[in-house]
């Protein structure tokens, strides 16, 4: 095992999974599967990251990375052939995230209705802090399903001029909007045919990307991943931007939670932080040290 193998902590049917499942796919990586449990308790999860339980996580030894923001980010930086991020790829990444994919969630559920667990939908509102309500949602699917089928079109229009939205090539925006398209169409695939129906560019390019799979996949039992991060050391991290707003510097005590859903805190020393990532050093008992890296935008960072 090398202290530099990828580890994807996740389950097949996570929408946000697929989003670096197909950036493996894009940069031809080889990477090892870890699979979570889709509900509470994680209990080979949450160690390494110290409270957090959103899924995916990505580990490469002892650092251990939340959120596909950072995520992508940090295989963009470790794998630059072939370029992904280009532009504004980042603001499309965030759209794509929350604008779309609240209107994914209704739509699929909407359709679902009394089909989803029950077990499901407890998880679910201790993640969100809000009732899941199947009826409000079909209630406002024909807005939200109005709203998909907006988004699809820019899609459409975006791809007149080449076969992916980055150009020739794909970008991260591809890699953000199709999590969206695949959701739909793995979770509710009648719903998504008729949403897409008449954007054939949208359609075309939906099959382009699911060609390109998801690089080399081998299996790996959560217990073998927990223990890899014992045998490793943390990267060594040590930028602070001095103009940050926070005014928190190296060193400082701090808790890093999301600003939307999961908030679960987790606490640690700051070793890093720049204008788009936080890394925090945590100390996990069995697992000696670990660097737990967020994303700056659409997490709160606070003095603990």
């Amino acid at each position: 095992m090398s202290a530099s193998e990828i580890i994807l902590h996740h389950y097949d049917a996570s929408p946000f999974s697929e989003k670096v499942r197909l950036m493996f796919g894009i940069k031809g990586l080889s990477w090892r599967s870890v699979i979570q449990p889709v509900i509470m308790p994680k209990p080979e999860l949450v160690p390494l990251t110290g409270g957090y339980r959103r899924i995916p996580v990505m580990q490469i030894g002892a650092d251990i990375y939340c959120d596909t923001q950072v995520i992508l980010a940090e295989l963009e930086r470790r794998h630059p052939t072939p370029p992904v991020v280009r532009g504004a790829d980042w603001a499309v990444n965030l759209w794509a995230d929350r604008l779309w994919f609240n209107a994914s969630v209704v739509a699929i559920f909407a359709e679902l209705g009394g089909a989803v667990p029950k077990e499901f939908i407890a998880d679910r509102e201790k993640l969100s802090g809000r009732p899941f309500d199947v009826h409000a949602m079909k209630a406002a699917a024909p807005f939200m399903k109005a709203q998909w089928r907006a988004y699809a079109a820019w899609l459409e229009e975006a791809l007149q001029a080449a076969d992916y939205l980055g150009g020739a090539t794909p970008s991260l925006a591809d890699v953000a909007a199709w999590m969206n398209v695949w959701w739909t169409g793995a979770a509710a695939p009648k719903v998504a045919e008729a949403l897409l129906t008449g954007l054939p560019r949208t359609l075309a390019w939906r099959e382009r990307l699911r060609a390109i799979g998801h690089g080399q996949r081998s299996e790996m039992a959560p217990a073998e991943a927990l223990q890899a991060a014992t045998r490793c050391e943390p990267l060594e991290s040590c930028d602070c931007d001095p103009q940050d707003p926070s005014g928190l510097k190296r060193g400082d005590d701090v808790v890093v939670q999301a600003d939307d859903y999961g908030r679960d805190p987790v606490e640690g020393v700051l070793v890093a932080l720049t204008g788009d990532r936080v890394t925090l050093a945590r100390e996990c008992g069995e697992l000696d040290v670990v660097h737990v890296h967020f994303p700056r935008a659409g997490y709160v960072l606070a003095r603990r």
